[in-house]
């Protein structure tokens, strides 16, 4: 079932019983392998593969090539399921292991591999995933990274010889 206004990319595979709120949005080649609930406002970049029992909460950010699991033994026939809570962001790259909780506004750092609950408000990065940081202290990175971005673009022509 799809909820209003959700964009879908090209090739963008969705299985059986799967649920996808309201103004999210599926990236091109994303496999959505059924039995999976996806909130509302949700951005789930390109090539991102999630199996059934997976469930994203909203105003979540999923990047490129982010691959989840549901079987901590494959193959057997326990299927787990995995959560991952609101407004988190995952990395891309990343993979997160059967089971696993993602918790509200945590980020999963680019190649990560999750191998334990990540708790609320807590940036994880490596393989094994630890944690960083606080996403305070993630978002006043992101501040100051974002403010760099617009010096370098606005003194990029005025360093002559450079």
């Amino acid at each position: 079932m799809l909820g209003d206004h959700v964009e879908l990319g090209h090739g963008v595979v969705i299985r059986e019983n799967t649920k996808i709120g309201s103004r999210s949005r599926v990236g091109t080649g994303t496999i959505i392998d059924g039995g999976v609930t996806i909130g509302e406002d949700v951005s789930i970049q390109s090539g991102v593969y999630i199996p059934p029992r997976v469930v994203i909460g909203n105003r979540v950010f999923i990047a490129p090539r982010v691959t989840f699991t549901n079987d901590r033994y494959p193959p057997s026939r326990r299927l787990i399921e995995t959560i991952i809570e609101d407004e988190a962001v995952i990395g891309a790259g990343a993979v997160i292991v059967a089971g696993i909780r993602i918790g509200y506004r945590s980020v999963v750092g680019a190649g990560a591999v999750v191998t334990k609950d990540v708790p609320p408000e807590t940036v994880v990065i490596g393989a094994p995933a630890r944690p960083v940081m606080s996403r305070s202290e993630y978002e006043y990175k992101k501040h100051k990274y974002e403010e760099g971005l617009s010096t370098l673009k606005r003194d990029k022509g005025s360093h002559s010889g450079i």
